[in-house]
């Protein structure tokens, strides 16, 4: 699966980079005060282990910036700090090794202040991350929040940047609308070359955040806009880059080592079948033994689990490796687009590793 990527100015979080030529890059953000460091430090290594390239901390006081260098010492991924209104704090956290910014420069008072801000930033070429969500369009000045208004906002912040002649800029314009987030990311990629960043503001929990963030970030990924995303979901922000990561994977925008094929059974399916339950060991199976080597190899393979005679043999075929439901407790082995036996369906997971092995 190809897609025509949107060129963009790159910039570097740390050593992460953001945009160009850079693979789409997942970010996350803390939930806990960062004023509670251990516990801050180990959910950053929870979420890098579980693919973060970036995470975000928010710095509320002036002393909050100072902690950033005692986390910095016990992680490896870039970190970003998200600051508002009080450009003394962002000050600090550049003093204190941070990564990347998050700001409004229009939030922080007088130009003098944004000159300020702009010259440490320079200084260790820290990009600033512009962030505009329908909660905080000046009502007062643009009466109703809808894409224009989101972009007119968002390009405030950008031309008083531009203005001190700073580009080392990521944009983030979200809403939690759909549309008004997947319009106004269109509008402002037309206007600017600057790296975006997207997702929806606000998107919820559970299966209702992994439909919606999905629909957004699909879709604009598919248009060729986006250099990173976030999956804001409520909860324990682990699970957020886990959808995210499944999302890159599954639209072809980030290697996948295996894809899984599998019905959603019906009335022929054998009733001694359990298709969910072969599906999940098989998973299971390629997890803990072969997905390391996959990776390593950067091979990829699909892998079938069908529950009946009818769709089920020609997925499996289609598939490096497969099954098909037969009758009797059975299925129908396939391999590399042969038939190769019928088997009990408690030999399955055995007999697919071992096709697998051979593959490899």
């Amino acid at each position: 699966m190809s897609y025509n990527r949107r060129k963009t100015i790159p910039v570097y979080a740390g050593s992460l980079p953001i945009g160009g030529d850079a693979p789409v890059s997942v970010q996350s953000m803390t939930n806990i005060p960062v004023s509670q460091v251990q516990a801050t430090i180990t959910q950053i290594i929870w979420l890098q282990q579980e693919g973060a390239q970036l995470v975000r901390l928010a710095l509320r006081t002036e002393d909050d910036a100072r902690f950033i260098q005692q986390i910095k010492k016990e992680v490896t991924v870039p970190l970003c700090a998200d600051i508002h209104f009080n450009y003394k704090i962002a000050l600090k956290a550049i003093e204190y090794g941070i990564d990347k910014l998050r700001i409004n420069p229009g939030n922080i008072g007088a130009k003098e202040n944004v000159i300020t801000l702009v010259k440490a930033a320079r200084e260790r070429n820290i990009p600033i991350r512009i962030g505009v969500n329908s909660g905080s369009v000046n009502i007062k000045k643009y009466k109703e929040v809808n894409p224009q208004t989101l972009v007119a906002s968002a390009m405030e912040h950008v031309q008083i940047l531009e203005d001190c002649d700073y580009t080392n800029i990521v944009v983030s314009i979200k809403s939690s609308d759909l549309l008004q987030t997947i319009e106004a990311n269109r509008i402002f990629a037309s206007m600017r070359q600057y790296p975006i960043h997207i997702g929806l503001t606000e998107a919820g929990y559970g299966t209702d955040c992994i439909i919606a963030s999905s629909m957004v970030i699909g879709t604009l990924l598919y248009e060729g806009i986006g250099d990173t995303i976030r999956v804001s979901m409520t909860g324990d922000p682990v699970n957020e880059v886990k959808v995210a990561k499944r999302i890159l994977e599954i639209g072809g925008f980030r290697f996948s080592p295996f894809t899984i094929i599998a019905c959603p059974t019906c009335g022929r399916t054998d009733i001694k079948l359990d298709i969910l339950q072969l599906t999940q060991e098989v998973e299971s199976m390629i997890k803990s033994r072969f997905e390391k080597t996959l990776i390593e190899k950067q091979k990829h393979i699909t892998i079938a689990v069908m529950g009946c005679e009818v769709n089920g043999p020609g997925e499996a075929a289609h598939a490096d490796v497969g099954i098909a439901g037969a009758r009797d407790g059975k299925v129908v082995l396939f391999a590399r687009g042969e038939k190769k036996k019928i088997l009990p369906a408690f030999e399955a997971v055995k007999a697919i590793e071992e096709e697998i092995k051979a593959i490899l």
